[in-house]
C-alpha cells in the first residue's frame, strides 16, 4: 500500500490538473460563441453564393473555364483543413482518418495524391508520406478572408497548371456543440449544373434570366472568388467545431479528475485507517509486556 504522503500528493497534483483542464472548458466556451456567430453568419451567404454560380453555370458546358476543366483523372490533391491545437478529443484524428481512407483509395486505383494541409496537425500527420505539396499552419487560431484566399489561390493555380486533376476538399462539419463531423467534398473542378445532375430522374424547373453583363463575364469573376468562399466556410466550420470538441473533452477531463479524486481519498483514508491500526496494535503490544 502506498505511503500517506505519496496518495496526498497525487490528489494535489490531480486538483491541480482539474483547474487546469476546467479554465481551459471555460476559454474554449467563450471562443466558441464568437466562432459559432462567425459560421453561422456566412453559412447563408456561402449557400446562396453557390446557388447563383450554379444557376448561372447551368447553360455552360464543363469545359468552358479553366476552373470546369474536366480531363482524366491522374493525379488527385486533397486539401485537409485540421486545427492548429489538439486537446480537443478526436476532432482531428477523424478528419485525418476520412484523408487517409480517400488517399488509399485513389492510390489503390492507381492515381498519384497529393495533399494541402491546413493546420498544424494534418500537416505533422502527413509530412512523413512525403505527400504534402504545400502547408498551410499557424493560422487557424486567427484567420481573415485573406488566408483562405491565398489557399484557394494555390490549389486553382497549380490545378490550372495541370499539377492536379480533381481536386477534394476535406474539413471537420460543425453539427452541435456536442457533435462535429469530418466531411468530404468535390472542390475541382467547378461542375455545372447539368453536369450535377446527369443521371437524375427528376429535374428543378428554373426560369430564364437575363443578365448583365454576359454569363461569361459573371462567371469568370465569379470562379475565383467561389473558391474563396468554399475554403473560408470550411475554415469557419473547422474553427467552430474546434472550440465545441475541446470544450467537450476538457469537460470530460474534469469529470474524470474528480473520479480519480474520490479513489485516491478513498486510498488515502485506507492507508490512514491501516496505520492508526497499525499504531495503535504497537501500543497495546507494549502495555501488554509492561504488565507481563
Amino acid at each position: 500500500m502506498p505511503s500517506l504522503k505519496d496518495v496526498k500528493m497525487k490528489i494535489a497534483g490531480v486538483k491541480k490538473t482539474a483547474q487546469i483542464t476546467k479554465a481551459m472548458n471555460m476559454v474554449s466556451s467563450a471562443r466558441l460563441r464568437g466562432a459559432q456567430m462567425k459560421m453561422e453568419a456566412f453559412r447563408p451567404y456561402a449557400g446562396k453564393f453557390n446557388e447563383a454560380l450554379h444557376s448561372i453555370s447551368s447553360n455552360m458546358k464543363s469545359g468552358a473555364f479553366a476552373l470546369m476543366q474536366e480531363r482524366e483523372v491522374k493525379t488527385v490533391e486533397i486539401l485537409i483543413v485540421t486545427s492548429d491545437r489538439g486537446l480537443c478529443g478526436s476532432f482531428n484524428a477523424n478528419i485525418i482518418k476520412m484523408a487517409e481512407k480517400l488517399m488509399n483509395k485513389y492510390e489503390a486505383a492507381g492515381k498519384k495524391v497529393t495533399l494541402v494541409c491546413v493546420g498544424k496537425k494534418s500537416n505533422r500527420y502527413f509530412r512523413k508520406t512525403g505527400k504534402v505539396r504545400e502547408k498551410f499552419v499557424d493560422i487557424m487560431g486567427n484567420f481573415q478572408m485573406f488566408n483562405a484566399r491565398a489557399i484557394a489561390q494555390d490549389v486553382a493555380a497549380n490545378f490550372i497548371a495541370g499539377g492536379s486533376d480533381e481536386v477534394h476538399l476535406i474539413y471537420g462539419s460543425f453539427i452541435s456543440v456536442a457533435r462535429q463531423l469530418p466531411k468530404t467534398m468535390p472542390f475541382l473542378p467547378v461542375k455545372s449544373v447539368e453536369a450535377e445532375d446527369a443521371g437524375k430522374t427528376e429535374t428543378k424547373q428554373a426560369g430564364d434570366y437575363i443578365y448583365e453583363p454576359s454569363p461569361e463575364e459573371i462567371m469568370d469573376v465569379l470562379l475565383p472568388l467561389y473558391t474563396n468562399v468554399m475554403v473560408y466556410n470550411a475554415m469557419l466550420e473547422v474553427g467552430a467545431s474546434e472550440h465545441a470538441a475541446r470544450m467537450t473533452a476538457m469537460d470530460n477531463a474534469t469529470k474524470a479528475c474528480k473520479d480519480i479524486i474520490s479513489n485516491l481519498t478513498m486510498v488515502y483514508n485506507k492507508a490512514r485507517q491501516s496505520a492508526i491500526t497499525g499504531e495503535l496494535m504497537d501500543i497495546v503490544g507494549g502495555a501488554e509486556a509492561l504488565k507481563g
